[in-house]
């Protein structure tokens, strides 16, 4: 089986800062890690392969630095990775970074299953693997946490919020994955060394023939208006005494400011 994971690399810190023209990350000089939920799709992948047999590639669209997480995959065991870099991709928001993927995979060719993370833990909006979808007209199923195939259909379960659903979706097909479906192996120092000397292909805008209007900031249909740090609320009052005494001069602030 050919399977595609699409990864993204995000910031590994809390201390983020914001371009003040563009209202964008600022991810230059900023230590980084892969998404935590790709890992588990990279991981997803690489069981799939063991089972089936075939071949595992993972793409991810980003400056030249995200080579680094494209080795950690390599050393985790990926077959190939892609790295979609241009300065057209810059700004993009989940509309163009999806159509930019997507014609990554165009390019790539035959693949039976696309795997991503739920959502990226810098940007959360779990937009990005069913775009991928749209724009490559596949069937998808988000929110994974089991996933089995024979190589021409797959059965998942989906997480709800009250439970989980049992769905079977022919293939080819793109599934997001949360963190409950595996545990990721650990990278090994022989797999670390392999990866060290491996050559990363690197594709352009013209390579993966994206049209520029529809790639990076110009093609990003959301624009950020104005970011801004919230001011920090007060500490709060606080009742002291018995639990009976703090619920009824609860009642009675609430009274006195005609809440209830």
């Amino acid at each position: 089986m050919d399977i595609i994971v699409c990864i993204k690399q995000v910031p590994d810190t809390t201390n983020i800062r914001i371009d003040p023209v563009t209202n964008t990350l600022v991810r230059d000089g900023v230590p980084s890690i892969i998404n935590p939920f790709d890992v588990n799709a990279i991981e997803e992948a690489l069981r799939i392969k063991e089972k089936h047999g075939g071949k595992v590639t993972v793409i991810t669209m980003g400056p030249p630095q995200a080579e680094t997480a494209l080795r950690d995959c390599l050393a985790m065991g990926a077959d190939d990775v892609i790295l979609v870099s241009d300065r057209k991709f810059a700004g993009a928001d989940t509309w163009a970074t999806s159509y930019t993927l997507s014609q990554a995979i165009k390019k790539i060719g035959k693949f039976d299953i696309i795997l991503a993370g739920k959502q990226a833990i810098d940007g959360d909006t779990a937009q990005v693997g069913p775009g991928i979808a749209e724009w490559l007209d596949l069937p998808q199923v988000t929110y994974i946490r089991k996933l089995e195939t024979d190589g021409q259909k797959a059965i998942v379960e989906r997480m709800m919020d009250d439970g989980y659903e049992s769905i079977e979706v022919r293939l080819p097909a793109l599934f997001t994955v949360l963190k409950g479906i595996n545990e990721p192996r650990m990278l090994s120092l022989k797999g670390k060394m392999m990866a060290k000397k491996r050559e990363i292909t690197v594709w352009s805008a013209d390579d993966i023939e994206a049209e520029e209007h529809k790639c990076g900031l110009k093609g990003s249909p959301t624009k950020v208006v104005r970011t801004f740090t919230p001011t920090p609320r007060g500490r709060g009052e606080i009742f002291q005494g018995e639990i009976i005494d703090q619920v009824k001069e609860l009642v009675k602030r609430l009274q006195e400011m005609k809440i209830v």
